[in-house]
């Protein structure tokens, strides 16, 4: 029999139009999906990261757990956009204890909030180099000029208070607070077994598009912008007159529309998703300037949003890149009596945060 390890923690992806929560069962036999489901939020519950409804956020979190029978409390949940920022930094090489105590001042001059408002958290990347490392290359040189890489990540005080308010208002203790794109990450290195190279995520969400670019399981570059999938919903609410739950329902093809309307909407999809196109290249150009030794290998997608009709093909097409959509499940192992294939195949894109969240572990950093 499979003997689950401890520690292990509920994900749950809080959204702006859905909560989904996975847990994954890790044994000496291999990881197994043990729980996933999601549930809708109405409109504005949750608007660009932040809480507006606390009870109606909190009682969806409560009717998931129910329904999925979960038992364990918990849980990690991830924040993201605005009020949060990812940034890899070189800074002179210190030791641990003189880092600790100076990174504030090290950060201010990357973050563009007051430090005082903001949580702290920092990973050293490359550690402090030896006098033997002066002769290895990359290493060497960053050792030479005396540089060490570290990734800072700031997040706004008052968002992670909301969050964990959240939890605990729910009755669910916040083990750990992650950000979308290193839990995105995780679930790709979950799917793609061991990679190297450099790869681009991007994760189109209904408020949200967010850019994570990667270099041998290091993040060089994030970015979040505030495209989505209600910008369909907007355009379809102000040319065919519609409320927001008719929009929703003409976006996902569950509406019967005759050849004009059918033509307007997708007009409407091809002038959202040249938007986001643009966007994902704006941010790809960057990289490259910033770093012009480094070119982006593959793009992976995913989000409940890059399935809209068109965008996988426009944006292979106008940055030349392969692009594949992403199967957080597709290295779990998967019970098909408790799981239907077709359903997970199908949410697979919108469930890539919540699996890279339930892979996290009490304790781990």
């Amino acid at each position: 029999m499979a003997i689950p390890k401890k520690n292990q923690l509920v994900g749950l992806d809080i959204g702006s139009h859905s909560i989904k929560l996975v847990e994954i069962e890790d044994t000496n036999k291999g990881k197994f999906l043990r729980n996933f489901g999601m549930i809708g939020l109405p409109q504005e519950a949750i608007v660009e990261g932040a809480i507006k409804e606390m009870e109606i956020v909190s009682s969806a979190i409560k009717t998931l757990l129910k329904n999925l029978k979960v038992k364990n409390k918990n849980v990690v949940t991830s924040i993201s956009g605005y009020s949060v920022i990812v940034k890899k930094i070189s800074i002179a090489r210190r030791g641990d204890a003189e880092l600790e105590s100076s990174i504030h001042e090290e950060a201010e001059q990357y973050i563009p909030f007051d430090i005082k408002d903001v949580n702290l958290d920092y990973e050293i990347l490359s550690a402090p180099a030896g006098p033997e490392e002066k002769e290895k290359g990359d290493a060497g040189d960053k050792a030479d000029k005396g540089l060490m890489d570290v990734m800072l990540v700031a997040a706004k005080k008052d968002i992670v208070e909301d969050y964990v308010s959240l939890l605990q208002l729910t009755g669910l203790n916040p083990a750990i607070l992650d950000v979308d794109a290193f839990a995105l990450q995780n679930a790709f290195e979950l799917s793609a077994g061991s990679v190297s190279g450099c790869y681009a995520i991007v994760n189109v969400g209904a408020e949200e598009l967010g850019i994570n670019a990667i270099k041998d399981g290091i993040s060089i570059f994030t970015r979040d912008s505030a495209y989505g999938g209600y910008q369909i919903n907007e355009a379809i609410m102000s040319k065919f007159d519609v409320p927001y739950n008719e929009a929703e329902k003409i976006k996902l093809g569950g509406a019967k529309l005759e050849g004009k309307e059918r033509g307007m909407l997708q007009e409407i999809f091809t002038q959202v998703v040249s938007g986001w196109v643009n966007e994902i290249k704006r941010a790809l150009d960057f990289l490259s300037t910033t770093y012009p030794d480094q070119s982006i290998e593959k793009i992976l997608i995913s989000g409940g949003s890059c399935r809209i009709p068109g965008f996988h093909k426009y944006l292979e097409q106008e940055t030349d890149i392969p692009v594949e959509e992403m199967n957080p499940f597709v290295n779990l192992q998967i019970s098909e009596k408790a799981f239907d294939p077709k359903y997970l195949s199908y949410m697979a894109p919108q469930a890539a945060v919540a699996v890279g969240l339930a892979l996290r572990s009490i304790g781990d950093k």
